[in-house]
């Protein structure tokens, strides 16, 4: 299976991360799960067009960093993420941390969707920050 990694800007411009690391890394996260990395489409956006996504496709009027649409059909790993690059900016200053470090745990959030990780509870909530945590310190392994 060829895996593909495909970053792509709407509405913004900023250096995206290098995607042969950012493949490396969420191929290593997949197999950690048990699954198989195929295609992802990782969408940077501004907070306007993720809010006009949010509207069209989940009925949602309010302001997100991400939103994941999941292609995955068996353990096979395929899908689109929508990252409003405004809020992983205002994230990161309110976090006090680095914006790119922010940006990795956005992104490394809706993989964990892809994988099958919720966040509709409180528990669920804590469960996916637990994984992001985990799964963040993969990164330097790559």
């Amino acid at each position: 299976m060829r895996k593909s990694l495909n970053f792509h800007l709407e509405d913004v411009d900023f250096p995206t991360p290098s995607e042969d690391r950012v493949l490396k890394w969420f191929t290593k996260v997949s197999e950690s799960k048990g699954y198989q990395l195929d295609s992802l489409n990782v969408v940077f956006c501004s907070d306007t067009y993720l809010l006009e996504v949010n509207r069209k496709h989940l009925n949602h009027d309010y302001y997100t960093d991400i939103i994941t649409f999941d292609y995955v059909d068996e353990k096979i790993v395929s899908g689109d993420l929508f990252i409003s690059i405004d809020r992983v900016k205002e994230n990161a200053t309110l976090l006090k941390i680095p914006f790119e470090d922010e940006l990795d745990r956005v992104m490394v959030h809706g993989l964990l969707h892809l994988l099958g990780y919720k966040d509709d509870t409180e528990s669920k909530q804590a469960e996916i920050k637990a994984q992001e945590d985990f799964c963040l310190t993969l990164r330097s392994q790559n």
